[in-house]
This record gives C-alpha cells, structure tokens and sequence, in this order.
C-alpha cells in the first residue's frame, strides 16, 4: 500500500460521494418528474438509489487499495459486536429509515402526529425525520419513533380529513332549524367538501343548552384543523345571531333557604341596692 494509492483512494471516496450526490438530484429533478408515483415513492426511489451508488463505489474504492473484500468477514464481525454495544440507536434509526423508504408508512407531505406532535413531513432522512409544525417548528424525530411508537398518519391513502365542530342551542330553538342553518354554513365554505357530504348531528340535552355537533370534511385545510374550526364557528354565530338563535351559556338556580331566628331572651331586671 502506498501513499500513491491511499491518496488515490481518498479521491475515489470523494467522487462517490458526489456521484451519489448528483444521482439523486438528477432523478428528483430531471427523471422522476415525469414519471406518474407519488411524491413520498419518487423520494424513496431517489435516496435509495444514492445509497446503491454510495455503496458500490466504496466497494471499488477498496479493490483499488488491493484490499480483498472477502477477508473484511473478520472486520464486519468485529464492527458488528461494535455496533451491538455501541452504535444500537444510531444502527436502529437507520434501519428504521429504510424501512419507511421501502413500506412508507408516511411519505414527504403527510400530515402526521407522533410523541404529541402533529405537523407536515417534510423530510425523511436516514437517520431522523423532519416534521414541520403550524408554527413553522421543525421537529427532528428519530425514524425509529415511526416503527416503534403509534403513529397517527392524517393522510395515509387519502388525504381528507372529517373535522367536528361541536356547539349549543337555547332549548327554546327548534333542532331541525339549526341543522337546516348549520348545513348552510357549511355549504357556504369553500374549505369544506360537498362530497362527502357534511352532516348535523343531535347529540343530547346539556345542562343549559341542546348539543349539536357540526362534521365536515376538508382536504385544503387538512393540515389546519384549528384555522378550519374557527372560520365556521364564527360563520355559525353570524348566521344564529342572524336568525335569532341563542347560544346560551351556563346557568344555575339558587334555592336559599329561610334559616331560623334565634332571639335572646331579656335580662331580668336586678333589684336596686340602697347605699
């Protein structure tokens, strides 16, 4: 081994690199464009391939050294007792990281909730994936939170979501009205879908007011939930209000009690004494 073919080696590296580099902006942006997958699979299909480049050009990288790779069996056992005590979570992100290139439980885009954060994929890497929150808060999770932990994926196979928007009624309006006014509301949004159709549920009689639950779906503001209950809350209070339709609030009779009068008696009166 000479310094001659060390330096070659080092400069063999550096060329995989960028080859894998340039293979997977070449396809994201000149050859998987035109074909018709989803964004998550034309993704899973890029990395991958950068990985397969990565891969074989370090394998002929070390040929170049005269390095056999048959005799690296005795180097991977040791490497793998390393990793078993040493690198487990880094190994186990990774590993995971294939798995949702490969199955892609979530994709780029999703709109997901893991570990009580819920927010847009918007990268998946090897090791950890990004998520994007309403905020604008990237989240950096480790891939292995997806395989492991209960993943909650809002888009998975369809990216319509059903929204419920519960609210109340003075027990003097008449249901049947406040569905008809409520539906209205609805078809009025342009955020809410007409097919499926939304619907008005009678959910009981509370303690001041009647219970009705408003459910709607949406893609649009799929991954705005809070913004699409606001815009038809404040549509439902201008058309009761329009219509003369209270939303009661809370209210309670109290019941006094007359209590007893406890009167004390006069004191006797004391004899005068005569100095």
């Amino acid at each position: 081994m000479t310094l001659a073919g060390i330096i070659q080696f080092f400069i063999l590296v550096v060329v995989v690199l960028v080859a894998a580099r340039m293979v997977r902006r070449l396809l994201r942006s000149r050859i998987l464009p035109r074909v018709p997958m989803g964004m998550g699979a034309k993704d899973a299909v890029a990395r991958l391939a950068g990985y397969f480049v990565l891969v074989l050009g370090l394998m002929v990288a070390l040929q170049t050294l005269g390095i056999d790779l048959t005799a690296l069996t005795v180097l991977a056992g040791a490497l793998g007792i390393g990793i078993g005590f040493g690198l487990q979570n880094i190994v186990n992100n990774f590993m995971s990281g294939l798995i949702i290139l490969v199955e892609r439980p979530i994709q780029l885009g999703d709109r997901v909730e893991v570990g009580g954060v819920q927010g847009d994929v918007v990268r998946i890497g090897g090791r950890s994936t990004t998520i994007r929150t309403n905020d604008n808060i990237d989240m950096i999770i480790p891939n292995a939170e997806f395989i492991s932990a209960q993943v909650v994926n809002l888009s998975y196979g369809d990216r319509k979501v059903r929204i419920r928007i519960p609210f109340g009624v003075s027990y003097a309006s008449e249901p049947r009205q406040v569905e008809r006014l409520a539906l209205e509301v609805a078809a009025a949004d342009r955020n809410v879908l007409q097919d499926p159709p939304p619907s008005v549920r009678f959910i009981g009689f509370g303690d001041s007011s009647l219970e009705f639950e408003l459910r709607a779906w949406t893609i649009d503001l799929a991954h705005r939930p809070g913004l699409f209950r606001s815009n038809l809350n404040f549509a439902l209070w201008e058309q009761f209000k329009k219509h003369g339709i209270e939303i009661p609030f809370p209210q309670r009779d109290l019941h006094f009690r007359n209590s007893l009068r406890i009167e004390q008696a006069p004191e006797p009166d004391r004899p005068r004494q005569d100095g």
